[in-house]
């Protein structure tokens, strides 16, 4: 029944960006029972003990990464005077996974990075870690309680741009992996790590690059696991207890273009219908029909752009409309431009496919999904008091671009996300705890030793005894 309230009050959260909640079609079985019953393969796992210095450190690196205004505007607006810094500061605070000859590091179109730590094991298959460099702009006179590239320490969280979107999974990925090699790790399972630096962007030059370099090399891939989803915690109503959602999928995208042309006249004289009034009444019928209440069952749509009209007094021979629809899993963008035209059921309204894609694919997450079943282990075992769950992205990721090198790819960083906190992503006063950023750490750290095993025990009943 827990898991089920997941499922059930998952449609009542607002998200901006990049969140999801679960979802009828993911949630078949039981997730927290099975597994975690069962003998895990033993590992030598090192302990993921961080000392007050340690402490200090990780947090100054982190801080220091918020304080580069990596910003993203457009596909041709990039900073890459602070994308070079970024470079710059890697090198610095990492200087371990930079030197170390189990490590081999690449830069990709000038600003992503790829790096690839070979196991010693060569019959295991390599899984990939994603994270992006890159932000969304942020401007101090929207209402920030903190310079949002300050990284300025307010009540035990760190405010800026990138704190949760997505700086937090890139340093700490790197940092758990500095820890590692520090402490004489060396994997089993060997595994890539890809930072892209245009992922706000569509991350057409750097995700889409690392992948091509990948390809040339021939990889396949366990899994991946990017951002995306995240524990939520007092945000969905009804549900006692935190829940981290795994996305196993993401939602498609398509802008349509609505078009309507009639002859101009002088608005002295109207005509019955007028080249506006005939959009607005095409696009009234497709919004009622994908309410955005439901964002997490089925495709929505949103109107984004309106244009008509030159002058108050003439009427417009051209109103425009640009609808923007992120398409659930069960749909495909020829079935939603399909759907587009039988419900507006106008000739006078013309219908423009401006871009999009299908929904990605859905990942496995049963009980034979080592990539699910993994990160399931590293988060119960860190925190024992959560949930877990698959879900589904409503925004979408550099993961995308990686369908080619892995069946599974999931979305998911232990980012804390708590009453209030959804209208952070992408919105003013970004912060993470310093707590939080800690545990992210210490979840990679982990997660990458728990992948050193070669394959998934056997699974039990939820009433299995040791």
């Amino acid at each position: 029944m827990k898991l089920v309230k997941i499922v059930s009050f998952g449609l009542l959260v607002v998200v901006l960006v990049c969140f999801v909640a679960a979802t009828l079609r993911t949630l078949t079985f039981d997730v927290n029972s099975g597994l975690q019953l069962a003998h895990w393969e033993k590992t030598r796992n090192i302990a993921s003990d961080i000392n007050q210095h340690q402490r200090k450190e990780l947090l100054a690196n982190f801080r220091e990464a918020i304080q580069i205004p990596t910003v993203s505007t457009s596909k041709t607006q990039l900073n890459i005077t602070a994308l070079g810094e970024f470079n710059s500061l890697l090198r610095k605070v990492f200087p371990t996974v930079f030197s170390s000859h189990l490590v081999q590091h690449e830069v990709v179109a000038n600003y992503s990075h790829l790096f690839w730590v070979p196991g010693s094991d060569l019959a295991l298959v390599p899984y990939m870690l994603l994270a992006h460099i890159d932000v969304v702009p942020a401007d101090e006179n929207d209402g920030w309680e903190a310079p949002p590239f300050s990284a300025k320490e307010m009540d035990g969280f760190i405010y800026g741009r990138g704190t949760i979107d997505n700086k937090q999974s890139v340093m700490g990925i790197l940092q758990a992996l500095e820890y590692l090699l520090i402490r004489g790790y060396s994997p089993q399972r060997g595994f890539f790590i890809g930072l892209g630096h245009d992922e706000e962007v569509g991350g057409l030059q750097g995700a889409m690059n690392i992948v091509k370099v990948l390809k040339k090399k021939g990889v396949q891939l366990a899994f991946v696991l990017d951002e995306g989803l995240a524990v939520l915690d007092g945000v969905i109503s009804g549900l006692q207890g935190p829940a981290a959602l795994i996305g196993i999928s993401e939602k498609g995208q398509a802008t349509v273009k609505l078009s309507v042309f009639k002859a101009p006249g002088h608005s002295s004289m109207p005509p019955r219908e007028s080249s506006i009034g005939i959009l607005a009444g095409a696009v009234k019928r497709v919004m009622e029909r994908s309410p955005d209440t439901n964002a997490f069952l089925r495709t929505t749509t949103a109107v984004t752009m309106f244009n008509s009209g030159v002058k108050v007094n003439v009427l417009p021979s051209l109103a425009e409309a640009y609808v923007n629809l992120r398409i659930h899993p069960a749909q495909t963008v020829q079935e939603v431009l399909e759907f587009i035209q039988s419900t507006v059921g106008d000739e006078r309204v013309k219908m423009e496919l401006v871009n999009g894609f299908d929904p990605l694919p859905v990942s496995s997450y049963d009980e034979t999904s080592f990539g699910f079943q993994t990160i399931k282990k590293t988060l119960l075992d860190q925190f024992p008091q959560v949930s877990v769950a698959p879900g589904l992205c409503i925004g979408n990721t550099d993961s995308r671009h990686y369908t080619d090198l892995a069946k599974d790819i999931y979305r998911f960083a232990p980012t804390w996300i708590k009453p209030g906190d959804t209208q952070r992503f992408h919105g003013i006063n970004e912060r993470i705890s310093k707590k939080n950023y800690e545990e992210l750490v210490v979840f990679y750290f982990n997660l990458i030793q728990n992948c050193d095993i070669k394959e998934l025990p056997s699974p039990h009943g939820a009433g299995h005894e040791l």
